[in-house]
């Protein structure tokens, strides 16, 4: 194994089957075995529970808090944008929502706040205000980084959807945002099929990510580079899934690996699908380790010799 394992985690609303409550969703992760972890989404997931409510929730099932996720979506205030909305006082209600959420965040014992901006974005030409979507986002995101420097900030990143254009759609405008913000308490989530999606390779942004800010959490899952498609870890990409985790080993990420999944979309056990996400990535990630100090790997990759690595990859993955 990769020394310092990270620990899994699971997309808590892949467990929600019918009008399941939070405490039936976290009762059927339990289930799962091998979760250890679970980022919540704020404020849907507080509704109808205190932060100290679901910490003795999460603790029922053996788990602690990674972090929290911020879901602007649940309030068609923020369909037009939070960070970016035209509106002032829409803005306003944003960063202070997100506000309360680290404090939940670090009432809970989290350490980490992920900003996925979907909605940040815009559709037509001239539509946007460029250069002021982007200066009012960094300020947002700089405003809510000092707000509890014990909680970091992390921004994930997709190229659309909800809007036709994200203002951060990849790696590279998303690092160049975090340098404008400059803040020690900020960094990137890397989402698998997100970085599919964007055209990137996964170790690649991760290098990037370690090079230039942090890597502040990672998203498991894999797809077609299409859509967010959101299918079981590895079964698509499984070389890319473990050139991933080599790098990640190579910068030395030892943080929680989130199974960002959707089996409700097609019906599938949820319990299950938790379990094969695990199983496939511990294979992986013992390819990952084996091949991390094959000095004939090292050799083909300093001289790029693709049919040679083509050759020792999948001879470890395959036999």
């Amino acid at each position: 194994m990769i020394p310092n394992a990270p620990r899994y985690a699971a997309r808590l609303n892949a467990f929600k089957q019918g009008r399941g409550t939070v405490a039936d969703m976290l009762a059927r992760a339990g289930q799962v075995g091998g979760l250890s972890a679970a980022d919540l989404n704020y404020p849907d997931h507080f509704d109808h529970h205190t932060p100290a409510q679901l910490s003795g929730l999460l603790r029922d099932q053996g788990m602690v808090l990674n972090g929290l996720a911020m879901r602007y979506y649940t309030d068609p205030g923020f369909r037009l944008g939070a960070f970016t909305h035209p509106d002032a006082g829409v803005r306003r209600a944003a960063i202070d929502l997100t506000k309360r959420g680290i404090d939940a965040c670090a009432a809970m014992g989290g350490a980490v706040m992920t900003l996925w901006m979907g909605q940040d974005g815009f559709d037509y030409s001239f539509q946007a205000d460029y250069a002021r979507m982007w200066e009012d986002t960094l300020a947002a995101v700089a405003e809510v980084a000092d707000h509890n420097l014990t909680i970091d900030i992390a921004l994930e990143y997709k190229p659309n959807e909800p809007r036709a254009f994200a203002l951060m759609p990849d790696m590279g405008t998303t690092l160049l945002a975090l340098r404008e913000v400059n803040r020690a308490n900020t960094g990137v989530t890397l989402d698998f099929c997100h970085v599919l999606f964007a055209g990137e390779m996964p170790a690649q942004a991760a290098q990037l990510a370690a090079r230039h800010s942090r890597i502040l959490g990672v998203h498991l899952n894999d797809g077609y580079g299409k859509r967010d498609d959101g299918l079981i870890a590895g079964a698509v990409h499984p070389v890319q899934t473990v050139e991933l985790f080599v790098e990640l080993a190579r910068v030395g990420y030892d943080g929680v690996i989130y199974f960002d999944t959707f089996p409700d979309h097609g019906g599938m056990d949820p319990v299950m699908e938790a379990r094969a996400n695990i199983h496939l990535t511990e294979r992986l990630r013992r390819v990952a380790a084996y091949l991390a100090t094959d000095g004939a790997l090292a050799a083909a990759r300093a001289r790029q010799d693709a049919a040679a690595v083509t050759r020792i990859v999948t001879d470890a993955l395959y036999g």
